[in-house]
């Protein structure tokens, strides 16, 4: 479990996660993605992590049914890999509401393209969020189907697995993902829970399974008046916080460090000692 896997390069790699306010406006969304992948890429991310609703965060639930997209083909998709293409990224697309079997409502998935701009894994949200609090009230399933699978693609420094939000309430979920050397959570967090718990289960799930976490999330006042908490971070094997951007527009970016990864390992062997 300690060791680097065979399949991935022991350099480090350069990541950045975007946060965005994204608005009911795809091109507004485009136009706030494309600059700041640009700027990511220019400081030498090779990774960039994508925000989740990052194309449209719509004045109401049922407005992302509009712009929901059939695999390979669509306005979304075709950006995100124009843009991997553009710079010679590896992106992870945040998520996009793709077509559902169900009428009325939509998948809230998370599409990989490689440098190539080929799209070479997808994700869809498994654990779907509702919370109801004084004024404050929301539940995702009215407009989404339940993901079912888990999601991973090997990149040149290792193993990243696929989640989304309110799946970082749900450690099994990442237990089920295997060893992974990062963990990617695009999310839009609201301000309220964001408070309270966004830090520390990002922390737990970063310690738990002594991997790198990268989070992407919506960080401000949108306009169909709903506050999300940001905070988008890079978090270490050790827990440790390297990166972080309370609020607004911009990025947040670091190294992933295999042989820092595999130090935490061999001097606290968690993984090797689980029983269950």
């Amino acid at each position: 479990m300690s060791q680097i896997p065979s399949s991935a390069s022991s350099a480090s790699f350069n990541v950045a996660a975007i946060q965005m306010v994204s608005t009911p406006v795809l091109e507004e969304n485009f136009n706030t993605a494309r600059r700041l992948v640009a700027e990511a890429a220019a400081q030498g991310a090779q990774l960039v992590l994508l925000p989740e609703y990052w194309p449209i965060m719509g004045m109401q639930d049922t407005d992302k049914l509009t712009c929901a997209e059939i695999l390979g083909e669509g306005p979304i998709q075709t950006f995100m890999a124009q843009l991997a293409r553009e710079h010679g990224i590896w992106l992870i697309g945040g998520t996009l509401p793709m077509i559902a079997d169900e009428v009325g409502k939509v998948l809230n998935t998370t599409l990989v393209f490689d440098p190539d701009g080929r799209q070479v894994s997808r994700y869809d949200k498994i654990h779907l969020f509702s919370f109801s609090k004084g004024e404050e009230s929301y539940d995702e399933a009215r407009t989404i189907v339940y993901g079912k699978d888990t999601g991973s693609f090997q990149a040149p420094f290792g193993k990243v697995g696929l989640s989304v939000c309110y799946d970082l309430r749900f450690p099994e979920l990442y237990r089920a993902l295997g060893d992974c050397t990062l963990i990617v959570v695009p999310a839009a967090f609201t301000y309220t829970t964001g408070k309270a718990h966004w830090e520390i289960l990002l922390r737990a799930r970063a310690v738990e399974n002594q991997c790198y976490v990268l989070a992407a999330a919506q960080g401000g006042k949108h306009p169909n008046g709903r506050r999300t908490w940001g905070h988008s971070m890079l978090i270490d094997p050790w827990g440790e916080i390297k990166s972080v951007l309370a609020e607004g527009e911009g990025l947040v970016g670091g190294s992933i460090d295999p042989h820092f990864l595999k130090g935490v390992r061999d001097s606290l062997p968690a993984l090797l000692h689980r029983k269950l």
